[in-house]
């Protein structure tokens, strides 16, 4: 049982028995003071050249599902709100949307009329979003690396640690604001102290992070798969 001690597991929580240390072996971030873990995992994500995000945001009275791989130049990923899901892909400054032909009679009766035809001629295709168009600004937000990690990895109120937890089989130390009620961030023991987990104050959504730093393709997409719907798009 002695050796069972050396590492015991209770819930997500990691204990060490006996003495032993936890950060043993580790990068050392979960001996730092809370605001120096925080500066470092900072440090790390501003560093990576990509990360994927997935899961929920609350913003503006909705909820936003993301599944999104993003890097500097741009990036590609689904977008779900008010049970609507598209496809967004951003390479440099081209902007392009995806979705289902329901999406566009959706947008197109919020704007004050339904054209059937023409959502279905934009069904399952790229629609290049223009600069100019209101859209652009919203949709471009959610494939910003920088904007997006900015706007997210904040917690608020005073910093603690919380403990020793895996994040899908990883070791991680978890930082609090103001005792969870200002947002819990998981930080990676393991390697570069990249963010996993976070827990967004005031029940604002909870997103993990991975494949930090590993690259991917970014294409625009073939002429064949687009739809050059115009100046603006429909109201959505």
């Amino acid at each position: 049982m002695g050796a069972m001690c050396a590492l015991a597991a209770t819930g997500t929580v990691l204990t060490g028995c006996g003495g032993e240390d936890p950060d043993e072996g580790t990068n050392g971030v979960g001996k730092l003071p809370p605001d120096q873990i925080q500066s470092r995992t900072r440090g790390a994500a501003d560093s990576a050249p990509a990360v994927r995000l997935a899961g929920n945001v609350v913003a503006g009275g909705r909820t936003y599902k993301l599944d999104m791989r993003l890097k500097s130049d741009g990036a590609s990923g689904s977008v779900t709100a008010e049970g609507a899901t598209f496809q967004l892909l951003r390479v440099g400054e081209a902007l392009f949307l995806k979705a289902g032909a329901d999406f566009w009679t959706h947008a197109d009766a919020k704007g004050g009329h339904s054209d059937t035809a023409a959502a279905d001629k934009l069904d399952g295709k790229y629609v290049k979003v223009p600069q100019g168009d209101p859209s652009y600004k919203k949709f471009s937000g959610f494939t910003d690396m920088d904007v997006l990690l900015d706007g997210l990895l904040t917690l608020h109120g005073t910093l603690e640690t919380d403990g020793h937890h895996q994040q899908a089989g990883v070791r991680t130390v978890r930082i609090t604001g103001d005792d969870g009620s200002g947002g819990t961030l998981d930080v990676s023991l393991e390697g570069r102290p990249y963010p996993l987990r976070l827990v967004r104050a005031g029940g604002a959504g909870t997103l993990t992070f991975s494949a930090w730093g590993t690259n991917f393709p970014l294409a625009e997409p073939e002429k064949g798969e687009t739809v050059d719907y115009g100046k603006q798009l429909p109201t959505s």
